[in-house]
């Protein structure tokens, strides 16, 4: 056997070591959970769900708790595009319908299987996002559905936004329920819960409890032909079916970086777990550039629930 082909072989064999071992042989794919406040929200992992579904061949599912509908601010453009009015009165009713479209397509890119649409009134915020309420939302309902849907499915990640002091009070208040949620299962059954932030890698290194992420995904990893692709051409592709939101189309090529902090209430086994997750996104198994960080799961801090605000 040639030198090259023996290479090539062992290459295989180590790219498959790095599927997901889920108790079978050939490795099972995984199952993913998105768990957000708002339309568009899933922005923050659209990469790293694209690597895991489109790449890997995981289960995707997101559930979105509101109705977006106080995204009108910066909807004038979508106006004239969907035709309708949708920046005051009635239109704020049909702009609620064209945000669950806009998730459903741009779900398409990623992969999502279901989308659940929980329906509570966005109320939206006066001046500061951070102090959005969330006295509205039914929260035993979104408890029971999100308890019942993790029993159900037996996900073996879920993902939410990191629950910064800074951040939109109904992210805080979506990550929260969905720890609690978690918190209900048995031990053995619970999964991977990250919180995820996306950040420019000009910005200074981002800080969550004292603590760094536990992996970080780079967006700018490249592939395809004369590695002319990257994951944020994914990544334009969901921010552009949000065309609803202005705004957030000055998106575009921004924040290279998905970062990841494990939440304590993954359970006591989530350290030796999160080596075999992290795997999936190592640069060996397809694509170049792909950053990781630490490898150590002893390196890895179990953040404590939430209790920055944001309670429902």
């Amino acid at each position: 056997m040639s030198s090259t082909r023996k290479e090539f072989l062992i290459a295989m064999a180590g790219a498959a070591a790095l599927l997901p071992q889920l108790g079978a042989e050939p490795a099972t794919p995984g199952k993913l959970l998105i768990v957000v406040a708002h339309p568009d929200d899933e922005y923050a992992f659209a990469a790293s769900t694209y690597r895991l579904v489109r790449e890997l061949g995981w289960t995707a599912d997101q559930v979105v708790i509101t109705d977006g509908e106080s995204g009108y601010r910066y909807a004038a453009l979508a106006e004239t595009y969907y035709g309708v009015p949708l920046m005051e009165g009635d239109g704020r009713t049909q702009l609620a319908s064209i945000r669950k479209q806009e998730v459903q397509r741009a779900g398409k890119v990623l992969g999502i299987r279901h989308h659940y649409f929980l329906d509570q009134k966005d109320l939206g915020f006066a001046t500061d996002a951070s102090s959005a309420g969330t006295a509205n939302w039914n929260r035993p309902h979104l408890l029971n559905f999100l308890s019942t849907l993790l029993h159900r499915e037996r996900y073996d990640v879920v993902l939410t936004l990191l629950p910064t002091a800074q951040t939109h009070g109904h992210h805080r208040a979506a990550t929260l329920l969905t720890e609690e949620a978690v918190s209900h299962l048995p031990e053995e059954q619970r999964p991977l819960v990250f919180g995820v932030e996306s950040r420019e890698k000009s910005d200074p290194p981002l800080s969550f409890e004292g603590h760094a992420p536990a992996l970080t995904f780079d967006r700018a990893a490249s592939f395809g032909y004369r590695n002319a692709l990257s994951y944020r051409i994914v990544v334009n592709w969901v921010i552009a079916e949000h065309k609803s939101q202005g705004l957030f189309q000055n998106d575009y090529s921004k924040h290279e970086l998905e970062e990841f902090w494990l939440f304590e209430v993954s359970g006591k086994s989530a350290r030796e777990r999160l080596p075999r997750f992290e795997s999936l996104f190592r640069s060996d198994v397809v694509h170049q550039g792909l950053v990781l960080a630490p490898a150590d799961p002893n390196r890895v801090h179990l953040l404590q629930q939430v209790s920055q605000g944001g309670a429902v």
